[in-house]
């Protein structure tokens, strides 16, 4: 798996006082109101604050992802994979995320171990019988 890490524009420091759990749960109201953009913002700080924990990056993923920000979410769930490359949600992720840029044999082999390692989940299933 390629070892790109997902490095951010903003130049900001988070904030003195800010925890990274604090930011994750706002980031995770935003992604519930479907505010993507905004919600990854606020998730570039915790990782920020607390670099490599998994389930920040699966949410700033999930939020590039639903902002547009395909090559961005794909960086972020190959970071996700690196440090648990046995998370079914983050082969999902990424082949969905390739399959947007384009790189369908590579979305395949994800969402291919996707399945495997989930094959009750009928979301990943789907989407690799979309992929066709």
């Amino acid at each position: 798996m390629e070892g790109s890490s997902p490095r951010h524009d903003a130049t900001d420091d988070p904030a003195d006082g800010e925890h990274a759990y604090d930011l994750l749960q706002r980031g995770h109201a935003l992604l519930d109101r479907r505010h993507y953009a905004q919600a990854a913002i606020v998730l570039e700080r915790a990782d920020r604050l607390e670099p490599g924990k998994g389930s920040i990056l699966e949410a700033l993923g999930r939020a590039y992802f639903n902002s547009g920000q395909a090559e961005r979410s794909r960086a972020t769930f190959v970071a996700l994979l690196d440090i648990d490359p046995s998370s079914h949600y983050g082969h999902f992720a990424l082949g969905q995320s390739l399959k947007r840029l384009g790189r369908r044999d590579e979305a395949g082999t994800h969402l291919r171990l996707a399945v495997a390692l989930s094959p009750d989940t009928t979301l990943y299933r789907d989407a690799l019988d979309r992929l066709g």
